[in-house]
């Protein structure tokens, strides 16, 4: 049986995150937490306490945490309080070319604030400085600095 056909049921009514994480224990059978990317990633992502307990579950529970492009904004929403990602090196898309995408024609305006300037703010190193692809790890947390990364993180 075709793989959507058999979990059919399962995307037509997806779990709210919120009883996801209601339910995680150190036994939780989830092997990663994967954050994707796009512009959609800066709204309600980096102000999530969902998100935030997810991410901290995974850490802390030795798991694999991936993302790319814009999705490492989710990230912000361990800012306040202890921050089990201070001192992480990630790929991401660069606040750079974010600054540029109103002059090309893709965003209607500029971003009111940049992810990359404030993940820095709360600890982490931005290793990339333009759009290559590039994929990255650092202990469990792995990250691509964009959609030309998706092949390679896997």
């Amino acid at each position: 049986m075709p793989f959507f056909e058999q979990h059919k049921s399962l995307f037509r009514n997806p779990k709210k995150l919120a009883d996801v994480v209601a339910s995680l224990n150190a036994d939780s059978e989830y092997a990663a937490i994967f954050v994707p990317g796009g512009h959609g990633a800066l709204i309600g992502l980096p102000e999530s306490q969902d998100v935030a307990a997810a991410l901290q579950w995974a850490i802390k529970n030795d798991r694999f945490v991936i993302s790319l492009c814009h999705g490492p904004a989710a990230f912000l929403a361990l800012r306040h309080g202890d921050n089990p990602l201070n001192g992480y090196s990630i790929c991401a898309f660069p606040d750079a070319a974010d600054k540029q995408t109103p002059e090309i024609g893709y965003m209607p305006g500029h971003l009111t604030w940049y992810f990359g300037e404030e993940l820095k703010k709360m600890g982490m190193n931005i290793i990339n400085d333009d759009i290559t692809g590039r994929v990255h790890k650092d202990r469990k947390l792995l990250t691509g600095d964009s959609p030309f990364a998706a092949n390679a993180l896997g």
